[in-house]
C-alpha cells in the first residue's frame, strides 16, 4: 500500500492507494520510492477519501457544539492531471489544480495550460469542443462521481473505449457546491503507463 499526498495553497487533500510502483507527490517535488521496471509500468489505484485539516480559535471552538464541525473554506474541486509522458527518473508527471465546481473540463484544461489535444492541438485537427472529433479524450482515474453523465455524442465516440474514458468537451465537473478530488490521465491513448482501477463507480457503470 502507498500514499499519494497532494498539497495546494488553499487546502490539503490526501487519499490512500495501492500504487505500483509506489510514489509520493507534492506540488514541488516528486519522490520515487520504487524503481520502475523497463517494461510499461502498471499503476494500481483504489478510491480514497478527502480529509480537510484546519484549526479553530479557542472561543469559536467553545461555541461549537459537540459533533459540529466548522469549515470556512469555500467549496472547491481538486484536480490531479497525470501527463502521458513519465519524468526522466521514471516517475509520473502530476500537475495539480483547484477550482470551483461547475466547470467544463475542456475549457478548464485549456485555460490552465494542461495539455489536452497532444498531436491534435491545431484548430483544423479538432472540432473545438463540438463533441464530433473525439480528440479530447481523457481517462478518469478517480472522481467519476463528480462528473456529468455521458452525452449521446460521447457514447457514440467512446463506444469502443474503456468506460472510464470521457470527452473533456462534453464533461462538466460538479457544481458550485461540489467538493472532492478528480484524478485525470491526459492523452490516454499515448500514455507510457497503465492504471488499474479496483472498481468502477455506479455512475460509470450506468453511463
Amino acid at each position: 500500500m502507498g500514499t499519494l499526498q497532494m498539497y495546494s495553497s488553499q487546502n490539503l487533500a490526501s487519499f490512500s492507494s495501492n500504487l505500483k510502483p509506489k510514489f509520493k507527490f507534492s506540488t514541488t517535488n516528486v519522490h520515487k520510492t520504487f524503481k520502475v521496471p523497463n517494461k510499461r509500468p502498471h499503476i494500481g489505484f483504489c478510491r480514497g477519501k478527502i480529509r480537510a485539516v484546519g484549526t479553530i480559535p479557542d472561543k469559536q471552538a467553545d461555541a461549537t457544539e459537540p459533533g459540529e464541525e466548522e469549515d470556512d473554506e469555500p467549496p472547491s474541486v481538486d484536480f490531479a492531471f497525470v501527463s502521458s509522458v513519465l519524468l526522466p527518473d521514471g516517475s509520473p508527471d502530476v500537475h495539480l489544480r483547484t477550482t470551483v465546481g461547475g466547470q467544463n473540463l475542456r475549457k478548464y484544461m485549456i485555460e490552465t495550460n494542461v495539455e489536452l489535444y497532444g498531436p491534435y492541438a491545431r484548430t483544423l485537427l479538432n472540432c473545438s469542443g463540438g463533441g464530433t472529433c473525439g480528440t479530447c479524450m481523457v481517462e478518469i482515474v478517480e472522481g467519476m462521481e463528480l462528473l456529468s453523465l455521458k452525452t449521446d455524442k460521447e457514447k457514440e465516440k467512446l463506444k469502443r473505449k474503456p468506460r472510464n474514458w470521457r470527452l473533456a468537451c462534453q464533461t462538466t465537473v460538479g457544481d458550485p457546491n461540489s467538493r472532492g478530488l478528480v484524478v485525470i490521465q491526459q492523452l490516454p491513448e499515448w500514455k507510457a503507463h497503465e492504471w488499474n482501477p479496483k472498481r468502477l463507480s455506479s455512475k460509470e457503470e450506468s453511463s
